[in-house]
């Protein structure tokens, strides 16, 4: 024991060591009653007083027993003329005694009297300079269940003498406040002085290791139960038991279990509970059924926590098994039965069987709600969710943070902008906002409903940020095209925060918008440093990166480093469609049916994707015919928008509308848009207005579409359409983002902006460029030809275009070695005349230049363009 010696307990406020006052301890035990009433008659029978009904009519201090008149007044409850006569008698100095003030510190904390019991304790501080054992208790007790731990250890500091319920109270006081490590100090300090533990202290010291958790520390005090002779107290062993598995031994947890001799209701559910928190579910449930075989019922607690497995698992069967159980028991008539039960049926996709529990429930409260909320939102039903979440106000039923934060999750996938306002509103004015779930929640929405300034604004507003809140502004920020600022955003956020592995592929998707490709290396080995290189999507994002900035080599190198799963397949395929390499596509399809990988739905989008850039018209035919009947995937709207497209881009545009008149379901916009596309590139004006009409129709928001029936009509010089086209769009409130191209040099990422001179090398950028133009026009090059002003400003290239790419270019010419190859990302359609003058700048210069605009990828070497100028033919003189 004298090892405890040198152990002090550390001050919860300031965190430094606090020695303990040397006094000569008293080991007599003083068992106090925890019961107020019973203690406040003990007083009374003390003094010999007489309960008077005149008693609460007195308006003055008796003379003759003013102590028995407060401890009368506790003993009715009648804290506040309990406390005026103690002001009276320290006006007229009379003497309090002990009893008066333990009356009336029992009183203030059974009723939670903060304020009066400091009152209190300042009349005791003045009055008395040393605590007895007694009193001592009593302020200690009131402090600790206030959780003031402060003024309890200058309390404990100061009482003459100390009992084992002192060092209890105390212990349990750091336990619950969660200073485990004072808390074990505390205890061994106890020890150290000589103090027995008994059956409340091991509870409460081990639920403190379980807290922490410290297996070493609970084994340990697991031998000083036996020491003492607790190993067959049921409460203790409970403790034990807990302390365990909160530590990940249920090995152990379980040895204690079977050796108890007699075993409560805790004992069964501390031990089932154990097995579901360590995943062990299947132990759980044959435990379960034990415990159905024994004398001990389940509680419920014992059947919230088995629904909770039957979720865990995903077995069907056996939540049908345990609802039928429930109903033919009495916890069919529990709330949180039927709640779990919802829970449960939810996320194994049984959504009717939740909706009859959620109808079937007599009182429905907020978690039933929330419930039922959650299961349609994790259903994909976000409909649903909302119309249920207005019923609920229309029972007048207060939204709780989990509510609020579904509900919001339904307004993101539905971009519900309006409800997600009214929501925010309802979050601040119940507070709700100052939970950080509901503030990520809120993030999430604005960043979907493309509000990404309120999102910040969110943001900024949260005092303490989770990881989630960080990975949500940062993927906002992407989803709203500004992944140079999500950049900024995740190296602020490493600096105070570790960055998880979803976190890590919101960035590495802004890495591969911007063409990052140095960042993006920076963050794969980070990844592989800290050990999360091959969690969840992370591999495949870091292959998505490659792809993306063209780095074929290190995506094929990341392919093979791990596991091969359909959608790094996809993923891969998807590049090779970007650069219209049909034939590369279609031998790594049969590479991946070859390795049995099985295709999926967006395996065939890819390939006929690459098939379309290509030109591969029945080889597409083929596969999209062989979705079916071969692989057994029923072609979805994408599908047939594949195949518009490819008939389309192959100037088969009867046969793409009659194949569109053909269609099992209704055409969406976007089938109509691949329609409209194809019009754009083979300048068939009637067809093209007339998939404009169907688009239309359904989809006004949606700038795409507009962008393409401009350039339909600009290309066919029909430039007043054009001007139509953008009043409709003003009409309609969009408008369409600047053009931006991004640049890497030596392991920075430079941004350009159409129309923004702020870079500090703009005038060199722009001295370049005019070189290319003067040498443009001395060989008679077309793509430079003037139009009038007012054309000018109609035409697709100024609108939809902005010609950032040529200062990307232009600055990585400026700055990088000759014979050096030029990536550039750009966030726009690029038009016929950058791509014209990007390949006569590859020509000269003898570089190969990659740019990857919004449509596909463009490598330019030589003068020539690998999509062979698809789209970006003359125009009519």
């Amino acid at each position: 024991m004298a090892a405890f010696a040198k152990i002090s307990p550390i001050h919860p406020r300031t965190g430094h060591l606090i020695h303990l006052p040397s006094h000569n301890y008293n080991l007599k035990t003083f068992t106090f009653s925890r019961n107020l009433h019973t203690h406040l008659l003990s007083i009374r029978k003390f003094h010999g007083i007489c309960v008077s009904n005149s008693l609460t009519n007195t308006t003055s201090v008796s003379r003759q027993n003013p102590n028995s008149d407060i401890c009368e007044l506790c003993l009715l409850g009648n804290l506040e003329r309990a406390l005026s006569y103690l002001d009276s008698m320290h006006e007229l100095q009379i003497s309090v005694e002990e009893d008066a003030y333990i009356a009336l510190l029992r009183l203030c904390e059974w009723k939670r009297a903060r304020n009066e019991g400091s009152r209190v304790y300042a009349y005791v501080s003045k009055s008395i300079p040393y605590l007895s054992l007694q009193l001592g208790n009593a302020l200690l007790s009131m402090f600790v269940r206030f959780g003031n731990l402060v003024d309890a250890w200058y309390v404990f500091g100061k009482m003459t003498e100390r009992n084992l319920f002192s060092w209890n109270v105390l212990v349990g006081g750091y336990a619950k406040a969660g200073f485990f490590d004072e808390a074990l100090n505390l205890y061994h300090r106890m020890l150290w002085v000589g103090i027995r533990p008994d059956v409340y202290t091991f509870p409460c010291v081990l639920r403190t290791c379980g807290g922490m958790p410290d297996l070493v520390r609970g084994r340990e005090i697991h031998v000083h139960v036996i020491r003492y002779g607790f190993e067959s107290d049921v409460d203790v062993v409970n403790a034990l038991i807990t302390m365990y598995v909160k530590g990940g031994d249920v090995d152990t947890a379980r040895l204690v279990f079977d050796k108890m001799p007699h075993r409560d209701t805790i004992s069964w559910n501390a031990m089932i509970s154990g097995y579901f928190e360590n995943g062990e579910c299947l132990e759980g449930l044959r435990l379960f059924c034990m415990m159905l075989d024994s004398p001990v019922d389940p509680d419920l607690m014992t059947m919230t926590s088995v629904i909770t497995a039957c979720e865990l698992l995903g077995d069907e069967e056996l939540g049908r098994e345990i609802h039928g159980y429930v109903l033919r028991t009495e916890f069919w008539r529990d709330a949180s039965v039927y709640n779990s039960l919802i829970q449960m049926y939810s996320s194994v996709g049984l959504i009717e069987e939740a909706e009859k529990v959620f109808s079937r429930s007599e009182c429905k409260d907020v978690v039933s709600w929330t419930a039922m909320i959650s299961g349609y939102e994790n259903s994909m039903l976000p409909e649903k969710a909302l119309e249920t979440y207005k019923m609920m106000e229309m029972e007048g039923v207060m939204p709780d943070e989990i509510t609020l934060a579904s509900v919001l999750c339904a307004c993101s996938c539905l971009g519900n902008l309006d409800m997600g306002m009214t929501l925010h509103e309802l979050a601040e004015q119940t507070g709700l906002i100052s939970y950080v779930i509901v503030a990520n929640t809120l993030i999430d929405m604005y960043s979907k409903c493309k509000s990404i300034d309120r999102a910040l604004e969110i943001f900024h507003s949260i005092p303490h940020k989770n990881i989630i809140s960080w990975t949500s502004i940062i993927l906002g920020l992407r989803i709203n095209n500004r992944s140079f600022e999500a950049l900024f955003f995740f190296r602020e956020m490493v600096l105070r925060l570790k960055p998880n592995s979803v976190t890590l592929v919101s960035v590495l998707s802004a890495c591969s918008r911007i063409g990052a490709l140095t960042c993006g290396k920076e963050i794969h080995a980070h990844a592989l440093r800290t050990g999360v290189g091959f969690d969840g999507f992370l591999p495949n994002a870091i292959l998505d990166l490659y792809v993306r900035c063209g780095r074929m080599e290190l995506a094929w190198k990341q392919f093979f480093s791990g596991d091969q799963d359909v959608a790094a397949w996809n993923i891969l395929l998807t590049g090779y469609a970007e650069r219209g390499k049909g034939v590369h596509a279609i031998e790594l399809f049969q590479r991946m049916v070859e390795s049995n990988v099985n295709p999926d739905e967006i395996t065939f989008i890819s390939l006929l994707c690459a098939c379309s850039r290509s030109g591969m018209v029945t080889e597409g035919l083929e596969y999209f015919n062989s979705m079916k009947y071969e692989y057994c995937i029923t072609p979805n709207l994408k599908h047939y928008a594949c195949v518009v497209d490819l008939l389309g881009r192959a100037g088969e545009l009867d046969d793409a509308y009659g194949f569109i008149q053909k269609m099992p379901m209704k055409p969406d916009p976007a089938i109509w848009g691949a329609l409209l596309n194809a019009c754009r590139i083979h300048r068939c004006v009637e067809l093209g207005e007339l998939a404009a009409q169907n688009i239309f129709q359904e989809d006004t928001k949606s700038v795409g579409y507009y962008m393409l029936l401009s350039n339909l009509y600009a290309d066919t010089g029909r430039w007043d359409k054009v001007a139509k086209v953008r009043e409709m769009m003003r009409q309609n409130g969009l408008i369409v983002d600047p053009g931006c191209s991004w640049v890497e040099v030596k392991g920075k990422v430079h941004a350009f902006l159409s129309g923004d001179c702020s870079h500090p090398q703009t005038e060199e950028i722009n001295a370049v460029l005019d070189g290319f133009y003067e040498k443009m026009k001395e060989v008679g090059f077309e793509g430079l030809e003037s139009r009038p002003t007012d054309i000018l400003e109609a035409s697709k290239a100024d609108i939809f275009c902005g010609h950032s790419e040529r200062q990307a270019i232009a600055f990585g010419l400026i700055n990088t070695a000759p014979g050096m190859p030029i990536w550039v990302t750009k966030n726009l359609y690029m038009c016929r005349s950058c791509h014209d003058i990007v390949k006569f700048i590859s020509k000269v210069v003898r570089r190969e230049i990659s740019v990857r605009d919004a449509e596909q990828f463009h490598h330019f070497k030589g003068g020539i363009c690998s999509c062979m100028d698809e789209g970006y033919s003359s125009h009519p003189n």
